[in-house]
């Protein structure tokens, strides 16, 4: 169980202090102790946070993963931590969906090398393989707040002779912060010990500004609800990650979208095309380990055709394709506005008529020179690790300067669109 002591809280302070505006001041309560900073990486396009961990504490940049079922950090074969406490195979702290229990025969004894621990996967859905160590308790500093106690997966990395675990991440990172469903997600631990409905909000920046992820959210203020809409988060039945169980539903985050419009006119595909079937396939995810939105083959045709046609309408010219995009123009043919370049509008139509509309800035993307295109690719029709598929994944790019509130407890999600229109972003300079 964590137990949570407070330091004085300088970092906190000096994040919020540089946020210069008022609706996301409301948006990041600025006594919450669980606020992280995020950024982007430029090679990746993913985005990552860091927290400190260990007695004495060592920082670890971590990709954020709101797919990612715990948290999990490379250590090196000098990495160590007098305050880290393996956790027992037959501890009540064990997963039940743990990977066995794990052994070290090598030594010396240290995290990630132990005897009879819950063996933990660290999961990276960018890497070839699934590897494996083994869940411990330790202090994770949490800006500048030491927590107790709260269970994590050290990977000591040296013994596997195919891939890395670290394989597609950001070079700076060290592993995954995982935002799942999962009771090992963070948001999930901290709701537990202190008592509350677990509720998390992230807003991730664009380029090389800072955004953030309050992890124990406890209310949105009156100012920023006035243009946050809500719609349910759903569940899909059938398990959707690397490592699947049979009966045990996805951890992951869907929502259900009925339709999308592109400049009011609704695309022409079924129904079944955007919902889940019986084995899983199809809905809509939201995740930050796509760096674009995919569209499933037969959904992003007639999107790239609409598209492309009202874009046409409106002079912009098209030009030569810029893999992974399709749909290209000159962006000197394009006018811009507060909420990025002015193109055909995109709108997900989500249950009970709710609209998440994506302006410009999160649907065009600067190519190269003079070459801006449409962010979003084409997906497929086959799974790549997943053993199901989804027909949309909306990535990264269509989060940015979005803020996105996750309440577990209700299942539902809060989303702003783009805060943009509002005056505002989720970054500062």
């Amino acid at each position: 169980m964590a137990t949570t002591t407070f330091a004085i809280n300088f970092f906190i302070l000096s994040i919020i202090s540089l946020f210069s505006v008022p609706c996301l001041l409301a948006a990041s309560p600025p006594h919450s102790p669980y606020l992280l900073p995020i950024k982007k990486d430029p090679s990746t396009n993913l985005f990552y946070t860091t927290l400190a961990i260990g007695t004495p504490s060592k920082s670890f940049n971590l990709a954020i993963d709101l797919a990612g079922e715990n948290l999990w950090y490379y250590c090196d074969k000098n990495y160590n931590s007098s305050s880290y406490s393996p956790i027992s195979c037959d501890s009540k702290s064990c997963p039940e969906d743990a990977i066995g229990c794990i052994s070290c025969t090598s030594g010396p004894f240290k995290p990630g090398c132990t005897n009879n621990t819950c063996g933990a996967s660290a999961i990276n859905q960018l890497a070839k393989f699934i590897f494996g160590g083994g869940y411990g308790e330790d202090i994770i500093v949490i800006s500048q707040m030491k927590v107790h106690g709260l269970i994590s997966a050290c990977i000591e990395a040296e013994g596997f002779t195919s891939g890395s675990p670290l394989e597609g991440l950001p070079k700076s990172t060290k592993g995954i912060l995982g935002l799942s469903r999962s009771q090992l997600a963070l948001p999930n631990q901290l709701a537990l010990e202190n008592k509350v409905q677990p509720k998390f909000s992230i807003c991730l920046p664009s380029s090389n500004k800072l955004g953030y992820t309050n992890l124990m959210v406890e209310s949105i203020d009156g100012s920023v609800s006035k243009f946050v809409q809500t719609t349910p988060l759903i569940i899909n039945p059938v398990s959707t990650g690397a490592v699947s169980v049979k009966g045990v539903p996805s951890k992951e985050y869907f929502i259900d979208v009925k339709s999308v419009k592109i400049d009011g006119n609704v695309l022409n595909i079924k129904p079944s095309q955007l919902s889940i079937d019986k084995k899983g396939n199809g809905g809509t995810k939201i995740s930050t380990m796509s760096p674009f939105t995919e569209l499933q083959s037969s959904v992003y045709k007639p999107f790239v055709r609409d598209f492309v046609k009202k874009a046409l309408d409106i002079k912009m010219k098209r030009v030569a394709s810029v893999a992974p995009f399709e749909a290209c123009f000159d962006s000197r043919t394009i006018k811009k506005s507060v909420t990025g370049f002015v193109v055909p509008t995109i709108d997900l139509v989500l249950q009970g008529g709710v609209q998440w509309r994506i302006h410009g800035a999160n649907s065009m993307v600067m190519a190269k020179e003079n070459v801006a295109c449409l962010a979003f690719v084409d997906g497929g029709t086959e799974p790549r690790m997943s053993f199901v598929k989804a027909s949309i994944v909306i990535g990264g790019y269509q989060l940015v300067d979005n803020l996105l509130v996750f309440d577990l407890d209700s299942s539902k999600l809060s989303f702003s669109s783009s805060l943009l229109l509002h005056n505002a972003s989720c970054s500062h300079l």
